[in-house]
């Protein structure tokens, strides 16, 4: 090597040296560390190895960010472990025989054949590979560098790790005893166990209105939470099968009222005519007992309202066309000034809740209000709920006389006994432990 060779490489050694020191923070550094020292070492691949409290992956030449995720950076960090629990210089060449077989299986996949070790200090490790052998003298150089690094990191180390500061807040004296005694103490305060639900303003004794045959509804005559009154038309069934049912019916019942007339005659002079005409009577009865039903059934198809209040359900488009069967809810009748709380506690959330419990609407789109209720009755059993989880509803009634619009959607906070402090904030941890440690 000529004198003006290792002038350069001096000058480069220099300047990267004023650079590292020169960092404003430790992620300019690691951009420094992995991608500047090409002005003094060839290398392809570059990646710096950061200890302290996270042991991890700092800085990857070419990249502006990393992603812990990648299988290149996990592969990386098993890598730099391995090396930082072996004994050894602090610099020295590597191949992927000089690993263990995990290791050295997937080499061939994210380095080249040659790599550079070099420790810095305690504060990591960098890493530089290439496809050709490490001169001495190049090793010697990226040693002095190594060492110069080593020092600029530890300026953006933390003075003390985790353990440092725990022992230091942990270790035996006055200050510790009074926190002591102050957690103690506020563990011990009393406050109320309380859980957040999804609440909705309901119905009290709502009236169900239910298809009165099976069929496909024709028509909607209202608006969904339209006010109604006592009377007044709310759906109809499709008539068309009916109404063929009915015209036959009444046509059959016309031809056995003339087949009877018939024979009435005929039972004058005749007396085999009078067995004649009391089969066509009876036939008669049948066919009037046919059309009769019929048409009463024809009725039923128009549903009324039986009483005045607001009509509650989703949306006309859902159930014009839609085929019902005897007996299925298709909307409800209710009373706007009779409404109660219907809340649902999810079940992993459940705590002990009695008729009488005091619990809180706050309604969705206002934050100022609130309304304060009382629980009426809290069912046995969990059922799904909207978005499929286990939930017990909870009923109540409204206590602070201004009852919120019908249909009205919130979060209800639902209050239970007092506990200590320190069980309302173990209480879920604890739950979610036992569930998987079994205890």
């Amino acid at each position: 090597m000529s004198a003006a060779d290792a002038r350069r490489d001096l000058a480069a050694l220099v300047a990267l040296m004023h650079r590292a020191r020169a960092a404003g923070d430790a992620a300019e550094l690691g951009f420094v560390i992995v991608n500047e020292s090409q002005q003094l070492l060839a290398y392809r691949q570059a990646a710096l190895w950061r200890e302290g409290t996270r042991r991890q992956v700092g800085a990857l030449s070419g990249l502006s960010e990393l992603d812990p995720t990648a299988p290149y950076v996990q592969w990386l960090a098993a890598l730099f472990r391995h090396l930082a629990a072996q004994p050894g210089p602090d610099c020295r060449p590597l191949q992927a025989a000089d690993l263990p077989p995990a290791l050295a299986a997937d080499w061939a996949s994210w380095l080249p054949a040659e790599v550079l070790w070099l420790r810095l200090g305690g504060q990591g490790a960098l890493l530089l590979a290439r496809a050709e052998a490490w001169t001495a003298y190049e090793r010697k150089l990226a040693q002095e560098l190594a060492h110069c690094y080593g020092h600029a990191l530890a300026l953006f180390a933390p003075r003390r790790n985790l353990r440092e500061l725990a022992w230091a807040w942990l270790k035996p004296g006055p200050r510790q005893r009074r926190l002591l005694l102050a957690l103690l103490l506020a563990a011990c305060v009393p406050v109320r166990l309380s859980v957040l639900a999804r609440g909705e303003v309901v119905a009290r004794d709502p009236f169900l209105l239910r298809a009165p045959l099976s069929g496909v509804i024709a028509s909607i005559a209202v608006q969904p939470n339209q006010r109604v009154a006592r009377g007044a038309p709310l759906f109809s069934l499709d008539a068309t099968a009916l109404a063929g049912q009915y015209a036959l019916a009444s046509r059959e019942r016309e031809a056995a009222q003339e087949s009877y007339r018939v024979s009435a005659q005929l039972a004058v002079t005749d007396d085999k005519g009078k067995l004649a005409m009391a089969q066509e009577r009876a036939r008669l009865e049948e066919k009037s007992i046919a059309a009769d039903y019929s048409g009463r059934e024809l009725q039923r198809l128009q549903v009324t309202a039986p009483q005045a209040g607001v009509v509650v359900f989703s949306d006309r488009s859902d159930w014009q066309g839609k085929a019902v069967v005897v007996g299925e809810k298709v909307m409800t009748l209710a009373d706007p000034a009779q409404v109660e709380l219907a809340a649902w506690l999810p079940a992993a959330e459940a705590m002990d809740v009695a008729p009488g419990a005091r619990i809180v609407l706050y309604p969705n789109g206002a934050p100022t209000a609130s309304h304060a209720a009382e629980v009426l009755r809290v069912a046995y059993k969990a059922e799904a709920a909207e978005g499929g989880l286990l939930a017990y509803r909870i009923q109540a009634r409204f206590t602070d006389g201004g009852a919120p619009r019908l249909g009205q959607m919130g979060t209800a906070k639902v209050y239970g006994g007092w506990v200590p402090l320190a069980y309302y904030v173990l209480r879920r941890p604890l739950t979610a432990a036992r569930q998987w440690l079994g205890w």
